[in-house]
């Protein structure tokens, strides 16, 4: 699909790019032949703020690689090459492959954001299943909907895995003319580039959101609301950051309310300044900036590690994109309303906490305390940060239904005032053996565990 060929002059985006220093110039092409017959590789590609696109083509093209696609807003391209070196002849900390890092990563391929449980997935029912959504009445949805289910001028773009249309509780809800799938770096609007072709991930993320109030199945937070499937999570459980630049690009096209990742930007938990991470860094920092810039307001998981992600090993490092600013960082809680195991936290970076689940409620049904959702053909129990991150995304999608004008900074503003406040809990022993198993800092209206606190979707419409 074409892509729009544009360079706004924005003030804001302005400043991230050229924070980055001078670019420095290609290798003379005719200093070196181009090398063929080897992998084709993907890569992301940094240009200084401006390049034209037939510029940035040419460098690509002079340098042995192929162009894939050209972002002028943001001068980040996507480019292929089968010859080894295109890296070093583009130049030093301007380009970068991930999927060369994670070939030559020992083990199998990490899965994205991975739930906890494997689904115990049911067939679709006739009946309501809504009584068995206990995360839904924590965060009080069903009393907000006697207010309000949201509005269809809201969209909430899925960037994850791909969205099942054919669900009968979310046909309604998921709208083909923005979806899109981000498996090359370039926006595909094919169906077949968008649906879910192996992880019912996707699926489940948008049934949180947006599964239709009809009396059967389940009920999402804002069943009013519109969804896009954005595919940036391939078959193997990737997300590759050209994946992860194209849906933002391609929400900020679309001038998308809202976008809900539920997972960590590949190869790396922890992206820091190590050369190749810089790359990452500054691609997805300008992606994202652009996208808020364009009105979109991004939530983001905060990962299923239980680390402190406000304390990495370097200073410079951080979970992409729950730890870039102008994205809300979402952490779990269980049925008991306290930071579920696996949760990461860390004070000045979770925003605020939703319903994820927990494992091992009941010993005989030990995924009985995880999210009921959507899948592909059914409903399946998760726990996860991926989980908690659509209520969020649900909650905000009724703020912005009911505050249509607001701007990704009000909406933000209004659902941390109008957040449950969680207090650290007094004793985090959760594995019974007299030791802390993470340590929460902070004071009730504002900690490390939950943020400003466990959204309220009954607060967003009444206040």
């Amino acid at each position: 699909m074409p892509l729009v060929r544009r360079v706004r002059a924005a003030a804001v985006l302005t400043a991230v790019i050229a924070a980055t220093c001078a670019l420095p110039a290609a290798a003379d092409p005719a200093d070196a032949a181009c090398v063929s017959g080897g992998r084709t590789l993907r890569y992301i590609v940094l240009f200084d703020p401006g390049t034209t696109p037939d510029a940035a083509q040419a460098e690509i093209t002079g340098s042995c690689g192929t162009t894939t696609v050209y972002y002028p807003q943001i001068a980040v391209a996507v480019a292929t090459a089968t010859d080894p070196g295109f890296a070093d002849q583009i130049g030093p900390n301007r380009a970068f492959s991930a999927e060369a890092a994670v070939a030559k990563r020992a083990g199998s391929p990490r899965k994205a954001d991975e739930t906890q449980l494997a689904p115990r997935r049911t067939a679709i029912p006739a009946t309501d299943r809504t009584g068995e959504q206990w995360d839904m009445t924590m965060i009080n949805a069903g009393a907000a909907h006697e207010v309000t289910e949201g509005s269809r001028n809201v969209v909430v773009g899925v960037l994850d895995s791909g969205i099942d249309d054919t669900h009968p509780d979310l046909r309604a809800a998921v709208d083909p003319s923005v979806s899109a799938g981000c498996l090359t770096g370039r926006p595909d609007i094919a169906p077949t580039a968008w649906s879910p072709s192996g992880s019912p991930h996707g699926t489940h993320v948008a049934g949180t959101i947006a599964a239709a109030d009809d009396g059967k199945g389940i009920t999402g937070v804002a069943p009013g609301v519109r969804v896009a499937s954005v595919k940036v999570v391939d078959d193997d459980g990737h997300i590759y950051p050209e994946y992860a630049i194209c849906g933002f690009m391609w929400a900020a096209q679309k001038k998308m309310t809202i976008t809900n990742s539920s997972y960590f930007v590949d190869p790396w938990l922890f992206t820091c300044s190590k050369p190749g991470q810089r790359v990452v860094r500054e691609a997805l920092t300008r992606a994202v900036s652009y996208a808020t810039y364009e009105g979109v307001l991004n939530v983001a998981a905060a990962t299923n590690e239980n680390v402190d992600i406000a304390n990495p090993p370097d200073p410079s490092c951080r979970v992409l994109p729950a730890g870039l600013r102008g994205v809300l960082a979402v952490s779990s809680v269980g049925q008991d309303k306290v930071k579920a195991g696996y949760s990461a936290y860390g004070l000045g970076v979770i925003d605020v906490a939703a319903p994820g689940g927990e494992q091992k409620r009941r010993p005989d049904d030990p995924d009985s305390g995880c999210v009921l959702s959507t899948v592909p053909g059914g409903y399946a129990r998760f726990c996860g940060t991926s989980m908690a991150a659509p209520h969020v995304s649900g909650v905000l999608a009724l703020l912005a239904s009911t505050h249509p004008k607001a701007s990704p900074a009000s909406l933000t503003r209004m659902l941390n005032n109008q957040a449950q406040n969680l207090p650290c809990p007094a004793d985090y022993d959760l594995s019974g053996t007299g030791t802390q198993d993470a340590y929460c800092s902070g004071y009730a209206p504002y900690n490390g565990f939950y943020g400003h606190g466990l959204v309220d979707a009954l607060a967003a419409v009444s206040n």
